[in-house]
């Protein structure tokens, strides 16, 4: 997996952490400190395929997007848009939330659920988690057929707020054609 690395107009295409440190050092106004160099090598090392902001001082930051691309030319030939590996998670269902991957997936939403105070006739909203394992073609698919589950279900307040499924209070992993492979 490769780095996209913008800073302004600088960017660039780079294929290791010590690649991307290297090109970062020598941008000025950009002052590498060991918990950011620890920060991205994590990211790297993640399978969240989500763009990553990292903050150089207040309301000015430099992005970071997993690639397979080699090349810059190559990057902004695709548009910018990184190629999905399967098994990975979406975490905010970015470009991927149409791309066809037939299978099981296992979604988590955390919606406001409608709670009724006891003895008062008010109502209060409440975090309330939900996952679940769902056969879908694609990340979308999923999200929606749990929001449908939902709201189809007669503890479920029709007042509840559901997040978008671009949010983080969304998440998706593909587990296969198969889920009993995953643990």
């Amino acid at each position: 997996m490769n780095l996209y690395i913008r800073y302004f107009d600088e960017e660039c295409v780079v294929n290791s952490a010590e690649e991307a440190f290297d090109f970062l050092s020598s941008l000025s106004g950009v002052t590498l400190d060991e918990a950011m160099m620890n920060d991205l090598r994590e990211y790297i090392e993640s399978p969240m395929p989500y763009p990553k902001r990292y903050k150089v001082r207040p309301r000015v930051y430099f992005i970071v997007i997993k690639t397979t691309a080699t090349t810059l030319a190559e990057f902004k030939m695709n548009g910018g848009k990184g190629q999905v590996i399967e098994g990975m998670v979406t975490e905010g269902a970015n470009s991927t939330a149409s791309t066809d991957l037939p299978g099981w997936y296992e979604g988590e939403i955390l919606f406001k659920r409608v709670i009724p105070i006891p003895g008062t006739g008010k109502f209060q909203y409440q975090d309330t988690h939900f996952k679940a394992r769902c056969k879908a073609h694609n990340p979308q698919e999923c999200y929606d057929r749990i929001v449908e589950h939902l709201r189809s279900r007669q503890d479920v307040d029709m007042r509840s707020q559901f997040p978008s499924i671009k949010g983080k209070n969304f998440t998706c992993s593909y587990l296969g054609m198969n889920p009993e492979q995953e643990g």
